[in-house]
């Protein structure tokens, strides 16, 4: 019909009715389509459209939130628990959630492809177990979460021989658009099949973390007890019921696993038992208040770890990789790793009352190259628990090999199996993603023991500081796992010494093959470079202390901690502790310092010049020496050097003065220096630099005191020649009145008297008659007065001679 109406009359040509024919096929290809999809019978029976529509997880998602049992066995009946959400836009109805089993997987690979693509809408899921054993919803309303749980017998499942077999639980129903049965979500998980004790049980080592970040600081009080004070109180919201640590501790106890523990945190709890602060803003601290659950916790510890196998890691667990690619070349960050491994076993015996195991060194996911594997070693390990994705096979064997691995010198690589230690590394906050962890990891244990017959040691290391949904998610594998058929516990020193697979690799990936991911993570030079300046004024201060030990054991410890793996992805945080322990360091030392001196004035050759010490530390110091120097020995020489020294000690909290003896050549300013020195040499704070102005004595100065000298002695020996005059006279009047006294009246017969003594003075107690002359005669007069004398001033005295003892007047 189309052709004769294309022109009316006429036959068409071969090639228009080829055109013709090839158009109304590529006009009925739409309804042919859509004819085959409505005789369909579900949309899986049409296959995907194209590779995207093949990964696609369906409108309504499927949440397996529980299974149990996790590994079932003959007699046990299955229940699954869930949850389905309508995720489209139109409401399903009929909707029936089932079971689906498929073939069992028969590697590990294969177990890897099904966790990949959990909800993919294809996949070889088998035929459904419907009947009773589904659950049924009328509607699923879009948003809408809806709640299921399926228990059927385990026998229902036709589970042929054992191994592992992908368990599907799927949700079908229709649509308004699609008015049919189809399969509209799914859920695929694992189920582990080992009804009978395996012939050759996995020997399997559980490590179980007890690792925290950095909690303490430097700081501690001056007390004696020296309360020591922290970071923040982060410790114990982990040490609470409930929190990440109360978890693994209550979930461990009741796991034979191997206690693989920080020294460090447990130094951190056992100092929360006691009195300790916690830092605030700027230089406040506030008073700790948790002594009761850090003690609960400690005290609990101690109970799980009784007769268990603990593995201390060095204190503050340093992290290996970043000190051998980056500390290695700075002095001293070895010693800090020896100093760490050195003092974790005391402190777990201490603490614990138990004797750990120090000889395991366990880098960062178990990542290892030479370098790392030779630092690791050079504190004492000899064994390094590495990760099998970092010391990988290399394709000869067909099976998983055993843990121990010589890698030379000495030392044993302890690999633990990547697939179980990162089965549990994800985000587990919802029950469905934890559940998911747990039957894979079973997966894969499983699998792993049907590899061989042969007898091998498995090591699980899961992450270092797994969350509490984490933990719990691992507790209940390793449970299932120690409660199964085909495993059995082992301790780690065990899986060490276990004959090594003579095909395993041992060797030592190159430095180049280093995962950069956690390579942009690592510790920097700087920092190492911080711990050697820090560690080298520490050294410088301790010489000095009275006992040191109050101030050398906060700082090493908090050095340790300055190396440690939980900085990893804190760079801010890591510097700031770094910056923070430097300064605290500082505080202490300038403590002790000189006392600022200003201009010093000396007047004379020599004096003496005083420079004070100050410590404001509670203890003394001693083994200080103060150095004077003269910048100029020709104007002010202190000794026969250009500088003199002096030994300082010091009691805490005060201050001690030495004199220096100068002596001062010429006149003028000198520059004097004092600087504080350690007894090796070594300069112990900030010099202390003043002027001294010198004033020499001149020589007329010096002739004028001399002649003051002299007058002052001439005076003295004047006054010694007088009083021995006097003395001599007065004896000499004593000897005449003795005479007097000998010859009685010898001298009233005579004349009143010859002049011997007219002239001279009475001197008291003189005796004899003198007679009195008028005051008015001159001298000697003894005669009558003439008429035109003057008058006298004086009566006429009398001429009776005058009593023994009276004074004549002159």
């Amino acid at each position: 019909m189309a052709e004769a109406a294309d022109t009316p009359g006429m036959t068409p040509s071969p090639a228009r009715r080829w055109l013709r024919r090839a158009g109304a096929l590529l006009a009925g290809a739409p309804l042919l389509a859509g004819l085959l999809q409505l005789s369909a019978p579900s949309a899986q029976a049409a296959g995907p459209a194209s590779a995207r529509e093949a990964s696609d997880t369906g409108t309504v998602a499927v949440a397996v939130d529980s299974l149990s049992p996790g590994a079932p066995t003959d007699g046990d009946t299955l229940t699954v628990s869930g949850t389905v959400t309508n995720n489209g836009k139109q409401a399903v109805t009929g909707a029936h959630v089932n079971l689906r089993v498929g073939s069992a997987l028969t590697t590990r690979s294969a177990i890897d492809g099904v966790a990949k693509h959990p909800d993919a809408l294809t996949g070889d899921d088998g035929s459904e177990i419907g009947g009773k054993y589904a659950a049924t919803f009328a509607k699923l309303t879009p948003g809408v979460a809806e709640h299921f749980s399926i228990s059927v017998p385990v026998g229902k499942l036709d589970l042929g021989d054992e191994g592992v077999y992908p368990l599907g639980v799927a949700v079908s129903g229709e649509t308004a658009a699609q008015q049919w049965d189809q399969v509209l979500g799914v859920q695929r998980t694992f189920l582990p099949w080992q009804p009978e004790e395996a012939d050759t049980p996995t020997r399997t080592t559980v490590l179980w973390p007890l690792v925290s970040t950095v909690h303490m600081t430097a700081e501690t009080g001056s007390n004696a007890q020296q309360t020591p004070v922290f970071l923040n109180d982060d410790l114990a919201k982990e040490l609470a019921p409930g929190g990440r640590l109360d978890q693994m501790l209550s979930l461990g106890r009741e796991l034979d696993v191997t206690w693989v523990i920080d020294p460090d945190l447990l130094a951190s709890v056992d100092a929360m038992t006691g009195s300790y602060r916690i830092r605030g803003d700027g230089d406040t601290t506030t008073a700790g208040t948790h002594q009761a659950i850090a003690k609960q916790w400690l005290g609990d510890l101690q109970d799980a770890v009784l007769g268990k196998e603990v593995v201390a890691l060095p204190f503050a667990d340093p992290d290996l990789a970043s000190l051998a690619h980056n500390g290695t070349g700075v002095a001293g960050s070895l010693s800090q790793l020896k100093e760490a491994t050195d003092v974790a076993a005391t402190t777990v015996e201490t603490v614990l009352h138990v004797t750990p195991s120090t000889d395991f060194a366990w880098p960062v996911d178990g990542a290892v190259d030479p370098s790392i594997v030779k630092v690791a070693t050079s504190a004492g390990a000899d064994k390094v628990i590495a990760r099998g994705d970092s010391l990988t096979e290399n394709g000869d064997l067909t099976y998983t090999p055993s843990a121990a691995r010589p890698i030379g010198g000495g030392t044993t690589a302890v690999v633990a199996d990547a697939r179980l230690s990162t089965a549990f590394e994800g985000d587990l906050t919802k029950a469905s993603a934890s559940t998911l962890a747990v039957q894979e990891f079973l997966a894969q244990s499983l699998a792993l023991n049907q590899q061989t017959g042969k007898q091998r040691s498995v090591v699980v290391a899961p992450q270092r500081m797994p969350t509490a949904v984490q933990a719990r998610a691992m507790a209940q594998a390793v449970t299932l796992l120690q409660g199964g058929t085909w495993s059995q516990s082992q301790q780690l020193a065990a899986a060490a010494k276990a004959k090594p697979d003579p095909g395993a690799t041992t060797k030592v990936p190159s430095k180049s093959a280093y995962p950069s991911a956690l390579r942009k993570q690592e510790l920097p030079r700087s920092a190492f470079e911080q711990i050697a300046y820090t560690q080298d004024r520490l050294d410088n201060f301790k010489v000095i202390l009275a006992n040191e030990a109050r101030v050398v054991t906060p700082f090493g410890r908090a050095m340790n901690r300055e190396m440690s793996t939980s900085w990893r992805g804190r760079n801010t945080a890591a510097n700031a502790f770094r910056q923070g322990v430097q300064a605290y360091l500082d505080t202490l030392t300038g403590q002790v310092k000189l006392i600022d001196k200003s201009e010093t004035k000396l007047s004379g050759r020599s004096a003496t010049i005083p420079v004070t010490v100050q410590n404001n530390l509670v203890q003394g110091v001693d083994h200080l020496i103060l150095r004077l120097t003269s910048t100029n020995p020709t104007r002010l020489e202190i000794s026969d050097d250009a500088y003199a020294e002096q030994r300082v000690t010091v009691s805490g909290g005060h201050t001690s003065t030495v004199k220096f003896t100068t002596s001062a050549n010429v006149n003028g300013q000198t520059r004097v220096i004092a600087q504080l020195y350690t007894e090796d040499g070594q300069k112990y704070g900030n010099e202390v630099a003043f002027d001294v102005r010198v004033t020499e004595i001149t020589a007329t100065v010096m002739l004028v005191i001399g002649g003051g000298v002299l007058l002052l002695v001439l005076a003295g020996f004047r006054m010694y020649t007088q009083r021995k005059r006097s003395a001599a006279r007065e004896a000499e009047d004593t000897d005449e009145a003795d005479e007097a006294e000998e010859h009685g009246e010898d001298g009233a017969d005579g004349a009143p008297g010859t002049g011997e003594h007219a002239d001279g003075p009475q001197q008291a107690g003189d005796h004899g008659s003198r007679p009195k002359r008028d005051s008015g005669a001159p001298p000697g007069a003894t005669g009558p007065q003439q008429p035109s004398d003057e008058t006298p001033d004086t009566a006429v005295e009398s001429t009776d001679p005058s009593g023994t003892g009276e004074r004549v007047d002159r």
